[in-house]
């Protein structure tokens, strides 16, 4: 894994499999109608993949092979975090 985040191709990876990943609730928006996403959340949400998978690289590149692991987990939850924050608003309504 760490070989592959330090080459020079990474971000176009990176790019590729978030466009990918978007592809999943355009194809499901195509076969349920429970699927309703609009152009914002596709932008939102590719601009949160971009952003994590953007500082994994960058991180993997200037932290040590021994700190890696733990601060991929906590950009990883904080990932989620926003990602549940946005969708449902688990911790705070302000919607409401």
């Amino acid at each position: 894994m760490k070989k592959i985040l330090q080459r020079k191709t990474a971000f176009v990876c990176l790019v590729a499999a978030t466009c990918l990943i978007l592809l999943v609730p355009l194809a499901a928006m195509q076969f349920s109608s429970e699927v309703r996403w609009t152009f914002f959340d596709f932008m939102v949400m590719g601009a949160l993949l971009l952003s994590a998978g953007s500082l994994l690289i960058l991180l993997s590149r200037k932290i040590s092979s021994r700190h890696f692991p733990f601060l991929a987990t906590v950009v990883l939850i904080g990932f989620l975090y926003v990602w549940a924050e946005l969708s449902v608003g688990i911790f705070f309504s302000f919607g409401n």
